[in-house]
């Protein structure tokens, strides 16, 4: 009997010892550059469970007490393996290493996240190395315009860098550069982007279905996070290009425990024409200069405390400039012109990663955003004898300022649940445009100066949300959430609630069906023309007249993983939103009345299908998509009020993009896009009138429009091709970039004016921007 009692005990023990659950958390990184891996994938075997990595490279999975055989896969990295007894909790840091043979990538992606098992719908993870090789305008590498290639996302124009995403507007999508919106995305009045892919560590693009923890904007969320730096070595890249260099430096400070990365981009055709067109001037008489230049300058720092705590410090600088000059250089009375164009973004971001528990990871971010258009001009005369100047001088400042504080939680009590909640607030500083006016006279001492537009408005807004992406059982993966944000304006408060849900329902051949539900509130407007992107475009608030924009979004749609190599997904998606904004018919920036006279609001509705296939490892890779849509605006005060076509309604749009590594030097990229022509507005007709004055006759024009974008202009369709020769040295690699934009010299439509021929007839002609451009890029990794 004692020896049953024993045995009872003993087993009961047991028992309970393997009923117990433990935790196994860590960070996954690079084992060569210590970068954390985003996304990154953990799974046992023996449980069948498993869990991704966050933002930081954070991972948590509780598991019962028992032997695991735990797998960890990343896209390009060889997956590791580990077994061992579980016993009690335990922190496990990963290290992965780059896969060097395509058999080697194939292997690791047997467990890496697959599309179809995601609770989560609308979105598209593009590897920044695949967007370092797809041929680009004058091979400047552009991370928006690598997401244009792809299905539901259009560009604005000809070479421009500005995003429409089903059917949204610029505004309506939230640019996140580490945690911190980016009001003015673009340079060179949007032909290239500000972002600097050599500092970019991932991109995301988030189209519909969107996680609680998103909020402030309608029609996208685009999550690009920069590298942290390589803690083990310092390591450096460089670039020259036709139009820009680059510069990268990354490496630790002391040890491992802190490092830094240092990026910079200037172009320098101005600096190159310099001579060449103050030789110009020279030949007129006069001194002076003109030109154009952008810069943007990326550090980021960061600091491992212990492995509870972690502080990053990163911040982004770029500005665009345009200035003209002139005086005369000769004569008693010299004359002089000045001109000068600015605007830029500032971003900072002060992070701090704490891991209170092995189930419960916090991040408290305070960032500040600052966008600011700055431009001037002034002419006057300058008396060369006594030193004399008479000068008059305009001066046109306009932006907005965000400081900001988020708190956020992520909370994973077991393989079946990964819940995220959070608050966050944002003081908002608008600047809707003044003009300052000067006028002086050194010779008479007389001086004046005026301001004349618009005050400051200040606002706050704040937002707090929760979501649990929850496995119900092996079919059915939900992601349910609420973000509720309140926004307080000159007295006037607003207040909105937004039900988020995603899910999928997963088939024994891992094909799953997947649908989508989410509510969405703007605050801030975005007053822009719907032509070329200027930097005159004027972020506004929310006030008593100008309400919030809403919208509302549904898409359902089926995803599958093929041969552990092809990702495909199609969806369908219907949009409806409220309030959107938009200059009334003959208004414009640069006016002194109030801009809330000059807008009209009213509802926005999109629709359609999005095909999908995507390769992501392998000799060849790229993607290939297709959207088929419909997008309409309607305003009482604009088209009598009968609803119309947004300018970027797009029936047909069609991409293609491949990356094939023909040997380990030589890489062919190329891409091919074909798109249906942008509404545009023309006359249905012209007319001539007159009229009898007392002891004249006077004659006048006009047109007559019947509806607004009642044309479409021709198709657009454009192939790129590029190659790459890279050559591994013992200190170094080089590569060579050639290749062509537009390479079969297609003449696309930029815009269409009205003109009349040699015979005085009208005519529609068709202006086009860019023939076919070849570029060539050097960049060394050293």
């Amino acid at each position: 009997m004692k020896k049953l009692l024993i045995g009872l005990l003993f087993l009961n023990m047991a028992l309970y010892s393997f009923s117990q659950e433990y935790t196994i958390s860590g960070y996954m990184e690079d084992a060569i550059s210590g970068e954390k891996l985003i996304s990154a994938n953990v799974f046992d075997y023996n449980s069948s469970k498993g869990t991704i990595t966050n933002t930081f490279g954070f991972y948590s999975l509780t598991l019962p007490a028992d032997t695991v055989n735990l797998s960890f896969s990343y896209i390009g990295f060889q997956t590791q393996d580990v077994n061992f007894v579980l016993t009690k909790d335990t922190i496990l840091n990963i290290k992965l290493g780059e896969s060097v043979e395509l058999e080697t990538v194939e292997i690791s992606a047997e467990r890496s996240k697959r599309i179809e098992e995601e609770s989560q719908m609308s979105t598209i993870e593009v590897p920044i190395a695949q967007i370092k090789k797809i041929p680009a305008l004058l091979g400047e590498v552009d991370v928006l315009k690598a997401l244009q290639l792809l299905p539901g996302v259009q560009s604005g124009g000809e070479g421009q860098s500005g995003l429409y995403v089903r059917g949204g507007s610029p505004d309506q999508n939230l640019i996140l550069l580490d945690g911190v919106p980016v009001y003015n995305a673009s340079h060179l009045l949007g032909f290239f982007s500000v972002f600097n892919a050599y500092a970019i560590k991932d991109v995301k693009l988030i189209k519909g279905g969107f996680p609680a923890r998103y909020g402030g904007r309608l029609s996208s969320v685009i999550e690009i996070n920069m590298k942290e730096g390589d803690n083990k070595e310092i390591r450096g890249a460089a670039s020259i290009g036709l139009i820009s260099s680059k510069l990268t430096i990354e490496g630790p400070i002391r040890n491992e425990n802190t490092s830094f990365i240092l990026s910079g981009r200037r172009t320098y055709i101005d600096l190159l024409a310099k001579p060449f067109i103050s030789r110009g001037f020279e030949e007129d008489g006069q001194d002076g200069g003109t030109g154009y230049y952008f810069y943007d300058l990326n550090a980021k720092i960061n600091h491992r405390f212990s492995d509870r705590d972690r502080l990053y410090l990163s911040t982004y600088l770029g500005k665009d400039r345009f200035y003209f000059e002139s005086k005369d250089n000769s004569g008693e009375f010299r004359d002089f012109i000045d001109t000068d164009l600015g605007w830029g973004n500032v971003t900072t971001a002060l992070r701090w990663n704490h891991l209170m528990n092995p189930k419960l990871f916090m991040n408290l971010t305070a960032t500040y955003s600052q966008y600011e258009l700055n431009t001037g001009s002034g002419f006057g005369t300058e008396i060369l004898s006594s030193g004399d100047k008479e000068e008059i001088s305009i001066n046109y400042i306009s932006g907005i300022n965000d400081w900001a504080l988020k708190l956020d939680f992520d909370y994973l009590p077991n393989p079946d649940h990964f819940i995220r909640f959070g608050v966050n607030g944002i003081y908002h500083d608008f600047k809707p445009g003044v003009f300052n006016l000067r006028e002086e006279d050194t010779a008479t001492n007389y001086s004046f100066s005026s301001s004349v537009g618009q005050d400051d408005i200040d606002a706050q807004e704040y937002a707090l949300y929760v979501e649990d992406d929850m496995k119900l059982n092996e079919a059915v993966k939900l992601n349910a959430g609420i973000h509720v944000s309140a926004f307080n304006v000159q007295g006037k408060w607003y207040g909105s609630f937004q039900p988020r849900l995603s899910g999928r329902y997963l088939f024994d051949n891992d094909l799953s069906i997947k649908g989508s539900f989410s509510t969405m509130r703007q605050y801030v407007h975005l007053l822009a023309y719907e032509g070329i992107g200027l930097p005159t475009d004027l972020w506004l608030p929310t006030t008593e007249r100008v309400k919030p924009q809403d919208a509302w979004q549904v898409a359902v749609g089926a995803a599958k993983t093929f041969n552990n190599e092809y990702e495909f997904s199609v969806e369908g998606y219907y949009k409806k939103m409220s309030n959107v904004i938009s200059y009334l018919d003959g208004s414009g920036l640069f006016e002194f009345s109030d801009w809330q006279d000059r807008v009209a609001q009213g509802d926005g509705e999109s629709y359609g299908t999005e095909f999908f296939i995507q390769k992501k490892r392998g000799r060849l890779s790229g993607w290939l998509g297709y959207t088929l849509s419909w997008s309409y605006r309607q305003f009482d005060e604009i088209n009598f009020g009968e609803r119309y076509p947004y300018r970027y309604d797009r029936r047909h749009d069609f991409s293609l993009v491949a990356n094939y590594q023909w040997t380990d030097r030589i890489s062919l990229a190329g891409s091919w896009v074909y798109g249906t022509g942008n509404a545009v507005t023309l006359a249905n007709s012209n007319y001539i009138g007159a009229f009898n004055g007392q002891n004249f006759e006077q004659t006048f024009g006009g047109s007559f429009f019947e509806e607004r974008n009642n044309f479409r202009m021709s198709a657009y369709h454009r192939l790129d091709v590029g190659i790459n020769f890279t050559r591994q040295r013992k200190h170094y690699k080089r590569t060579w970039s050639i290749g062509a934009y537009n390479t079969y010299n297609r003449k696309n439509p930029f815009f269409i004016y009205e003109d009349f021929d040699s015979n005085g007839e009208f005519k529609l002609k068709q202006a086009s921007l860019f023939p076919i451009i070849p570029y060539v890029t050097f960049n060394v990794e050293f």
